[in-house]
Protein backbone atom coordinates (compact mmCIF):
# COMPACT_ATOMS: atom_id res chain seq x y z
CA UNK A 1 0.00 0.00 0.00
CA UNK A 2 2.95 2.20 0.47
CA UNK A 3 4.68 1.71 -2.40
CA UNK A 4 1.15 2.40 -4.45
CA UNK A 5 0.80 5.95 -2.68
CA UNK A 6 4.40 6.59 -3.36
CA UNK A 7 3.61 6.28 -7.20
CA UNK A 8 0.87 8.20 -6.59
CA UNK A 9 2.36 10.87 -5.36
CA UNK A 10 5.30 10.60 -7.99
CA UNK A 11 2.69 10.46 -10.96
CA UNK A 12 0.81 13.63 -9.54
CA UNK A 13 3.96 15.65 -9.41
CA UNK A 14 4.76 15.02 -12.69
CA UNK A 15 1.30 15.89 -14.17
CA UNK A 16 1.63 19.03 -12.44
CA UNK A 17 5.00 19.91 -14.04
CA UNK A 18 3.73 18.65 -17.30
CA UNK A 19 0.70 21.07 -17.30
CA UNK A 20 3.00 24.11 -15.90
CA UNK A 21 5.44 23.19 -19.07
CA UNK A 22 2.59 23.31 -21.21
CA UNK A 23 1.59 26.75 -19.99
CA UNK A 24 4.83 27.99 -19.73
CA UNK A 25 5.41 26.89 -23.57
CA UNK A 26 2.22 28.82 -24.50
CA UNK A 27 2.95 32.27 -22.97
CA UNK A 28 7.00 32.06 -24.02
CA UNK A 29 5.01 31.53 -28.41
CA UNK A 30 3.06 34.09 -28.00
CA UNK A 31 0.21 31.88 -28.43
CA UNK A 32 -2.27 34.38 -26.67
CA UNK A 33 -3.78 37.22 -28.71
CA UNK A 34 -1.91 40.95 -26.86
CA UNK A 35 -4.32 43.00 -28.70
CA UNK A 36 -4.80 44.34 -31.49
CA UNK A 37 -4.21 42.60 -34.88
CA UNK A 38 -2.97 44.15 -37.90
CA UNK A 39 -1.66 43.17 -41.50
CA UNK A 40 1.02 44.44 -43.35
CA UNK A 41 1.65 43.51 -47.37
CA UNK A 42 5.31 43.08 -48.18
CA UNK A 43 7.13 42.03 -51.36
CA UNK A 44 9.68 40.58 -49.42
CA UNK A 45 10.44 39.70 -45.61
CA UNK A 46 13.86 39.47 -45.44
CA UNK A 47 14.23 36.72 -42.95
CA UNK A 48 11.56 38.37 -40.85
CA UNK A 49 10.36 35.60 -38.24
CA UNK A 50 7.54 34.51 -36.11
CA UNK A 51 8.09 36.10 -32.83
CA UNK A 52 9.98 39.45 -34.17
CA UNK A 53 9.27 42.80 -32.67
CA UNK A 54 7.46 45.26 -33.84
CA UNK A 55 8.12 48.78 -32.93
CA UNK A 56 7.37 52.72 -33.18
CA UNK A 57 9.80 55.54 -32.70
CA UNK A 58 12.10 52.77 -30.82
CA UNK A 59 9.48 51.23 -28.33
CA UNK A 60 8.27 47.55 -28.80
CA UNK A 61 4.60 47.92 -29.08
CA UNK A 62 3.74 44.29 -30.44
CA UNK A 63 5.00 41.18 -32.21
CA UNK A 64 4.99 39.54 -35.20
CA UNK A 65 2.00 36.86 -34.59
CA UNK A 66 2.27 34.96 -37.97
CA UNK A 67 3.05 35.18 -42.31
CA UNK A 68 2.08 33.71 -44.96
CA UNK A 69 1.91 34.48 -48.96
CA UNK A 70 -1.28 35.81 -50.48
CA UNK A 71 -1.71 33.55 -53.20
CA UNK A 72 -3.84 35.69 -55.32
CA UNK A 73 -1.08 38.60 -55.08
CA UNK A 74 2.22 36.93 -53.93
CA UNK A 75 2.71 39.34 -51.66
CA UNK A 76 4.09 38.34 -47.94
CA UNK A 77 1.23 38.89 -45.27
CA UNK A 78 2.44 39.65 -41.63
CA UNK A 79 -0.12 39.72 -39.18
CA UNK A 80 1.24 41.93 -36.14
CA UNK A 81 -0.47 41.79 -32.92
CA UNK A 82 0.18 45.28 -30.95
CA UNK A 83 -1.08 46.13 -27.46
CA UNK A 84 -4.12 47.43 -26.80
CA UNK A 85 -3.77 50.94 -26.35
CA UNK A 86 -2.12 51.21 -29.43
CA UNK A 87 -3.91 52.71 -32.62
CA UNK A 88 -2.35 53.42 -35.64
CA UNK A 89 -3.41 56.12 -38.47
CA UNK A 90 -4.69 55.05 -41.62
CA UNK A 91 -1.63 56.70 -43.59
CA UNK A 92 1.09 54.78 -41.17
CA UNK A 93 4.31 53.44 -43.07
CA UNK A 94 5.15 50.03 -41.89
CA UNK A 95 8.86 48.93 -43.04
CA UNK A 96 11.30 45.95 -41.99
CA UNK A 97 14.38 47.24 -40.43
CA UNK A 98 18.24 45.65 -39.44
CA UNK A 99 18.06 45.61 -35.54
CA UNK A 100 22.20 44.59 -36.05
CA UNK A 101 24.66 43.10 -38.24
CA UNK A 102 24.24 40.22 -37.43
CA UNK A 103 20.86 39.93 -39.19
CA UNK A 104 18.15 40.64 -36.46
CA UNK A 105 14.76 41.87 -37.93
CA UNK A 106 11.54 43.78 -36.83
CA UNK A 107 9.17 45.66 -38.08
CA UNK A 108 9.11 50.01 -37.46
CA UNK A 109 5.46 51.67 -37.67
CA UNK A 110 5.62 54.96 -38.53
CA UNK A 111 2.76 56.84 -37.62
CA UNK A 112 1.15 58.98 -40.01
CA UNK A 113 -1.14 62.40 -39.73
CA UNK A 114 -4.24 61.08 -40.85
CA UNK A 115 -7.33 61.61 -37.96
CA UNK A 116 -8.80 57.98 -39.09
CA UNK A 117 -7.11 55.18 -37.23
CA UNK A 118 -6.93 51.43 -38.72
CA UNK A 119 -9.58 48.84 -37.41
CA UNK A 120 -8.76 45.77 -35.86
CA UNK A 121 -7.46 43.13 -39.18
CA UNK A 122 -6.94 45.99 -41.12
CA UNK A 123 -4.48 45.89 -43.44
CA UNK A 124 -1.13 48.17 -43.94
CA UNK A 125 -0.56 48.54 -47.53
CA UNK A 126 2.01 51.55 -47.58
CA UNK A 127 5.26 48.98 -46.80
CA UNK A 128 9.20 49.24 -47.38
CA UNK A 129 10.87 46.11 -48.08
CA UNK A 130 14.01 45.07 -46.08
CA UNK A 131 17.71 46.84 -48.03
CA UNK A 132 19.68 43.79 -48.16
CA UNK A 133 23.38 43.96 -47.64
CA UNK A 134 24.82 41.78 -49.70
CA UNK A 135 22.61 43.45 -52.85
CA UNK A 136 24.37 46.87 -51.46
CA UNK A 137 27.91 45.25 -51.46
CA UNK A 138 26.88 44.16 -54.94
CA UNK A 139 25.86 47.23 -56.48
CA UNK A 140 28.95 48.81 -54.63
CA UNK A 141 31.54 46.68 -56.20
CA UNK A 142 29.79 46.24 -59.84
CA UNK A 143 29.97 50.43 -59.77
CA UNK A 144 33.74 50.54 -58.80
CA UNK A 145 34.20 48.06 -61.78
CA UNK A 146 32.55 50.14 -64.51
Amino acid sequence: MKDNLLEIIVGSLVLVFAGAFVIFSISITGYQQKGNIFNAEFGNVGGLKVGDDVMIAGIKVGEVSSNYLNSETYLAVIRLNLDKNIVVPEDSLARISSSSLLGGQYVEIIPGVSDNMLNENDTIYNTRDPVSLTDLLGQAVFSATQ
